[in-house]
């Protein structure tokens, strides 16, 4: 009969195309990985891998078999899920995603409390953009992300647990540095900077502000926002950037002025994603509560520091 371990060894093989590398990752020797491989083989009557000394590819029907693998997989994975769920929240190992333009400014402020509360959890966290962590959430690479909404997330399951606003970082001795607050009618007329296409964070201050994207100033390949706020310190322009990350980004920094934009929100919703069938949903709604309470707890703080 086909195992479990056996499906996970053809997975890793599958991901790696390499034997070597596919045994380390299952943390096995190489020959004990070839043996399950062929052995799995013998027992389907079929080759899913072609393999030589310098290459291992995937058999047609070997991408038909392990597709079904994968599927197969992720629901024995969710239900053991379920069953820790009943126990002690948060002991089970959870793989996380994480856009740019959040994890530098979220991660800081509510992991502590999470090892605090939850100090055997173990969190693996995984930083990329908005749509490689929607499809690696959706084929079971990562058990959840944390993304930032409106976005496209066909298929899975949003958990707001956070809105928040854009402010306008400016120079002081900018015109608009005497203000306390803006408008998108008043943007216009500015050098307004915002990271590339592919960021959702671009396409929220677009959309808040009713702009065209040729109405933009520069933007900035492979940029972050602490590069456009250095931009913003030399006199280049001014950029918009999301409320949690202002103590950090403006820290120091006492010749910059962050303003208010005066338009309807929350501009944007921080989220989990999760698979409809995800079995840690429990675990999820931890989370949510634990980042909720830390993040409104230091928010408030640094409201009052700059008070």
């Amino acid at each position: 009969m086909i195992s479990f371990k056996q499906l996970t060894y053809a997975l890793a093989v599958a991901n790696t195309r390499h034997f070597k590398r596919a045994a380390e990752q299952c943390a096995i020797s190489q020959s004990a990985l070839s043996t399950a491989i062929s052995e799995l083989e013998s027992q389907l009557g079929t080759q899913l891998f072609e393999r030589d000394n310098k290459k291992v590819l995937v058999t047609p029907v070997g991408e038909q078999i392990l597709a079904r693998a994968t599927a197969i997989k992720l629901e024995l994975e969710d239900i053991y899920r379920l069953a820790q769920e009943g126990r002690t929240p948060l002991s089970y190992p959870l793989t996380m995603g994480v856009i740019p333009t959040i994890g530098p400014y979220l991660l800081p402020k509510v992991l502590p409390a999470v090892r605090r509360d939850f100090p055997d959890f173990r969190l693996s966290i995984a930083e990329q953009q908005s749509h490689l962590l929607v499809e690696k959430v959706r084929n079971g690479e990562l058990d959840t992300a944390v993304i930032a909404l409106p976005y496209a997330h066909d298929g899975l399951l949003a958990f707001p647990f956070w809105e928040e606003d854009l402010f306008l970082v400016t120079h002081r001795d900018s015109p608009l540095g005497r203000h306390k607050q803006v408008n998108a009618e008043q943007l216009r007329d500015i050098n307004l900077m915002l990271l590339k296409d592919g960021h959702c964070l671009k396409d929220h201050a677009l959309a808040v502000c009713h702009l065209q994207a040729s109405r933009l100033g520069d933007t900035l390949e492979g940029a972050s926002l602490y590069t456009l706020i250095q931009m913003v310190a030399g006199h280049m322009g001014s950029t918009l950037v999301p409320e949690m990350a202002l103590d950090q980004l403006l820290s120091g920094s006492s010749e910059l002025q962050a303003l208010r934009l005066d338009e309807p929100g929350p501009h944007r919703s921080i989220a989990f994603i999760v698979r409809p069938n995800f079995g840690g949903v429990g675990n999820i709604d931890v989370l949510k509560a634990t980042f909720r309470q830390a993040l409104a707890e230091n928010l408030a703080g640094s409201r009052q520091q700059q008070q």
